[in-house]
């Protein structure tokens, strides 16, 4: 399946509860009171009669499939819930790459980020917002990460691997997975405002 049609099957798809969907297409959301972390990702390939995948590269890798959850703030803004993990970090590709030629850009150019709306942990219910994608095209958001990316590649270079922290970065931050819990891997990952900004979206 090409790009533009997964766009337009989830346009058709917006406003639908994707915890029904789940049901109907038998993903499991809990198994034994633990949470499948990937059943909204692996609804949506359902939906869009993708084979289910963990490398989320439903197009021979021409694409690749994103869910986020989004959630309304108290004022009723909808805002991103959390950041999003883009690719691990390769001290030796990212200190011998420029931008142009990164993995990091050439991820996001693939990816197809889908939008839910988050209500609770119990996942009982959760709308789909809708699609977006990163927009090349766009010469602002375009220069941001790219100085981003080249933040992490010049300390990397300069100051070393070990020294990537997660308050690098306006749009793409370097950090460990999750809270880190000693972990000496490095991943990239989309901030709330790259998520809001593909979205449309105001913090």
């Amino acid at each position: 399946m090409e790009r533009p049609e997964a766009i337009r099957r989830i346009r058709e798809l917006k406003g639908e509860n994707l915890r029904a969907l789940a049901d109907e297409h038998g993903i499991t959301v809990f198994k034994k009171g633990k949470l499948n972390k990937g059943w909204a990702g692996q609804t949506m390939e359902r939906c869009l009669g993708l084979p289910l995948s963990s490398s989320r590269n439903p197009n021979a890798g021409s694409w690749e499939l994103k869910v986020v959850p989004l959630r309304y703030r108290r004022d009723g803004k909808l805002v991103p819930k959390e950041t999003m993990w883009i690719t691990s970090i390769t001290p030796r590709d990212v200190a011998g790459c420029p931008f142009k030629r990164s993995h990091l850009l050439g991820k996001l150019a693939k990816m197809l980020i889908v939008g839910r709306v988050f209500e609770s942990k119990e996942e009982t219910h959760s709308v789909i917002y809708g699609a977006a994608s990163f927009d090349l095209d766009d010469a602002d958001m375009y220069q941001l990460v790219k100085a981003d990316y080249d933040l992490v590649r010049k300390a990397i270079r300069t100051t070393g691997f070990e020294s990537l922290t997660g308050r690098m970065g306006v749009l793409i931050q370097p950090r460990t997975k999750g809270v880190g819990h000693g972990s000496t891997t490095r991943a990239f990952y989309a901030r709330k405002a790259f998520i809001s900004h593909v979205f449309g979206l105001r913090l």
